[in-house]
């Protein structure tokens, strides 16, 4: 199925089905966001932004939220 298909049969659900795929593809996404974290995260790629934010926190760069 192309991504035009998928938007036009997106587009055609009953809002009760559409707040069903709207729940899954939310979910769909974060398990995404998580597995691509942990593997950049297992890889190092996370490391220069983490050693900058700690820098910035310990010369008061930082506010609380």
């Amino acid at each position: 199925m192309s991504i035009q298909e998928l938007k036009q049969a997106v587009t055609q659900l009953p809002s009760k089905d559409l707040a069903r795929f709207r729940e899954w593809f939310d979910e769909f996404e974060a398990q995404v966001w998580d597995k691509q974290f942990e593997t950049d995260a297992k890889s190092g790629k996370l490391e220069k932004i983490s050693e900058q934010a700690l820098n910035n926190y310990r010369a008061g760069k930082a506010k609380e939220l």
